[in-house]
């Protein structure tokens, strides 16, 4: 059997075509060449079409199956991995009523933070695990209070990844751990908070039914299947936000286990068997795609917003046509430290592990006579991994203190100076495997729909393609780095108060 998997990201969407016996990933694609747009018409805003998600996809399919040619008729399962936190919004007819409010949306802030206050501390660590912050109840209830009659207008309300399921079946479904990354659920009594929707004045009918990640999620149409060249009733049998689903995609499944990306958000994902929560809401606890009544797995996130988009900021703005590996090869020429030059890169709206705050990105100490190009691309990857340090040492607060770190082979971690400094900096072996998300979306259509007889089959291909240790020497180096980059980021909290 081949296996399919999609994975909807706020860049692009990548398509895979999977071997389910070897594990071997046969075609990979993604569309658009270039980075999607996203549309801001506010400060602080951040739509994208869902119209035009559909369209990337269907390109990017088609890009995939070419290779593939009449083996395309033994695609048995499809699964399906998106950007998180995101807000669609369908009439009766299934018609989307306005541009999707896409994970880093601030606006929504502080109609989460007054939830928080109302709904009591309390209540909200408890029973949500996290504060509604600017997630997608919160998203809902923003649209129901500023855009009243759109919202009338609305039939279901769903995720980026139930949007596109939607799409390929005509069934409007989500999951259990949907429901969680949406702050709609109550972790302790194990179903949908009633005070949440009722504090926010939330119709319980406007939620899709939910199903299991690991689930008959609908199956594709005749109309779909012909559109797309595939077969009809091939099913939907996995779905998960992209950070369960990167965990997902690198065997990340039991307590004590740690995942990270760093796309154009950076993002630290540990698994745990502990209903845990921190005091400061700075990192967010979810179901984890293997989670069940009787075993509790539950992913511990923490998301920083301002990671890989300064590294693709500064490709476009000063990169002049270079590659991002023309780029990496840049910053492999300047000294660690980067002659004294110090980026924040907290650009891409409200920071959770800042409490919500906007901060901004900013550059300090440049000096015209000795920073160049190279300086700023070094630079900038040193600030991503002192914010991952950072964040890092705010999970450890919550017991999650990894020795062992997996990625995909992808982003950011193509850069071996941003692996090794990261690895240096946090004192962990930072592993590689080969694979993304949409070859982990693939692998879990094949244990939603029975092909698998256990998880751990599902990994057969699964392979360490490279790995960074911790140096003495840069990490003494960073050490003292980072707490100069601490004194900077302590001056701008500062500011914001």
């Amino acid at each position: 059997m081949l296996l399919l998997g999609i994975d909807l990201g706020s860049s692009s969407v990548k398509v895979s075509v999977v071997d389910g016996e070897t594990g071997r990933t046969i075609s990979l694609s993604s569309y658009p060449p270039s980075e999607m747009e996203i549309s801001a018409p506010m400060p602080g805003w951040a739509e994208q079409d869902p119209e035009v998600w559909w369209k990337n996809f269907s390109l990017a399919l088609g890009a995939c199956l070419e290779p593939v040619g009449s083996k395309r008729k033994d695609i048995g399962a499809i699964g399906i991995s998106y950007q998180m936190h995101g807000l669609v919004m369908v009439d009766k007819e299934h018609e989307v009523l306005r541009p999707s409010i896409i994970w880093c949306d601030s606006r929504a802030v502080e109609t989460g933070q007054r939830a928080f206050e109302k709904m009591g501390k309390d209540f909200c660590l408890h029973h949500l695990l996290n504060s509604p912050g600017n997630f997608t109840a919160s998203k809902l209830a923003w649209v129901k209070e500023n855009e009243p009659a759109i919202y009338e207008r609305i039939y279901k309300i769903m995720l980026p990844g139930d949007y596109l399921a939607m799409r390929l079946t005509d069934e409007i479904r989500t999951t259990y751990t949907g429901l969680s990354e949406g702050i709609f659920w109550d972790f302790m009594r194990g179903e949908i908070s009633e005070e949440l929707l009722d504090y926010y004045g939330i119709d319980p009918e406007l939620l899709a039914e939910p199903v299991k990640s690991f689930a008959l999620q609908g199956r594709l149409t005749d109309k779909m299947a012909e559109e797309l060249g595939l077969t009809a009733g091939i099913p939907v049998s996995y779905r998960a936000g992209d950070q369960p689903n990167n965990a997902l995609s690198l065997n990340v499944l039991q307590p004590g286990e740690v995942a990270t990306t760093a796309g154009t958000s950076g993002v630290i994902y540990g698994v745990t068997d502990k209903t845990q929560f921190d005091p400061m809401s700075r990192i967010n606890t979810f179901l984890h795609v293997n989670h069940t009544e009787r075993i509790t797995r539950l992913g511990v996130l923490l998301c920083i917003n301002g990671t890989g988009i300064l590294n693709s900021w500064l490709n476009k703005n000063t990169g002049g046509g270079l590659t991002y590996s023309r780029m990496n090869e840049m910053a492999a020429g300047v000294e660690p430290g980067s002659d004294g030059l110090f980026i924040l890169p907290f650009g891409n709206g409200a920071e959770r592990m800042f409490q919500n705050n906007n901060i901004g990105a900013s550059v300090h100490r440049l000096n015209f006579n000795i920073h160049r190009q190279a300086h700023l691309y070094r630079a900038a990857q040193e600030a991503i991994a002192y914010s991952f340090r950072f964040g890092l040492e705010i999970m450890k607060e919550t017991g999650i203190n990894p020795t062992v770190i997996r990625a995909g082979e992808s982003n950011m971690f193509l850069s071996k100076v941003f692996r090794d400094i990261l690895s240096s900096l946090t004192s962990t072996v930072i592993t590689l495997y080969n694979t993304d998300g949409s070859v982990g979306a693939a692998r879990g259509a094949g244990i939603g729909c029975g092909y698998y007889r256990s998880e751990q089959e599902a990994f057969r291909g699964l392979e360490v393609t490279g790995s960074s240790e911790p140096d003495n020497e840069l990490s003494m180096i960073y050490d003292a780095r980072y707490m100069e980059w601490l004194e900077l980021l302590d001056d701008q909290l500062y500011e914001q108060k």
